[in-house]
């Protein structure tokens, strides 16, 4: 009988394999959200729903233990929506990204009345009100208004966004179906501060091993990509490259830089 000789596996296959569909070894909610770096969460049960798809038998209640204990980390990075994150990775992915998120929000800021004076005096208030308690941010609204400072509706949103783009806060646990804040420095351990360029690299090695395979021009500049490489100078592919022992794969016709740990895992 004649040996049949498998098909290799398509672009398409080797990405559902890093974006964990079809492994075997299954992680925790914490786990796949180190995994990809940050799991975009603006829709709070979508982004659950996302996690149990790649982690057979995790629930709901699963995901928000996890964010509950602190596991994982709810914020705003990356762009101006909500992302789940992991407490070692939160300081260095804000460091990189926020700047780029503040320019998105300083137009809205000004028809919003918020300016550079303000946003010193929340910090001062947030850091007084959350030191030891998570408060839901109804409850964050009442402490500054108490404190002389008007936050309601959008206003109180974009005054809470820059407090968790300044590192200053971030998500608590749940309160029943209530999301609430808490300091950072209450809920993730201190991490090594990473250059620019370490940051660049970190991140694109995150996303070629969970997103790959993958193109350096998808990363920089596509729609679905990290922003902040679309402002890295033209070189730093190269730089990341030798920096973070980036290897490549031809699949096809093209190359792939590739980050994974063990080529073989999904480039074979």
């Amino acid at each position: 009988m004649p040996r049949v000789r498998a098909a290799a596996p398509s672009i398409a296959d080797r990405r559902l394999v890093a974006q964990r569909f079809f492994d075997k070894r299954p992680l925790s909610p914490a786990g796949l959200v180190a995994w990809f770096g940050a799991v975009q969460a603006q829709d709070y049960a979508g982004a659950s729903w996302a996690l149990g798809q790649r982690a057979p038998g995790t629930t709901r209640a699963d995901v928000d233990a996890a964010l509950t204990s602190g596991a994982i980390l709810r914020t705003h990075v990356l762009r101006p929506t909500w992302h789940f994150v992991a407490p070692a990775d939160i300081r260095w992915m804000l460091a990189l990204t926020a700047p780029r998120v503040e320019r998105i929000l300083a137009p809205y800021d000004r028809s919003l009345e918020i300016d550079a004076t303000l946003l010193r005096r929340t910090r001062t208030v947030l850091t007084k009100l959350l030191r030891g308690q998570q408060l839901t941010r109804a409850e964050i609204g009442t402490g500054l208004a108490l404190a002389g400072i008007a936050a309601k509706g959008q206003r109180l949103g974009h005054l809470v966004s820059h407090a968790e783009l300044d590192a200053l806060i971030c998500s608590g646990g749940l309160r029943g179906k209530q999301f609430t804040y808490a300091l950072l420095e209450e809920r993730a351990p201190p991490a090594a501060t990473l250059t620019r360029d370490e940051s660049l690299g970190a991140l694109a090695r995150r996303y070629f091993t969970s997103h790959g395979p993958a193109t350096w021009p998808t990363l920089r500049g596509g729609p679905a990509s990290p922003k902040p490489m679309a402002a890295a100078p033209s070189r730093s592919p190269g730089r990341i490259s030798r920096r973070r022992r980036l290897a490549s794969a031809r699949i096809g016709s093209a190359t792939f830089p590739l980050a994974c740990a063990r080529r073989a895992r999904w480039c074979a």
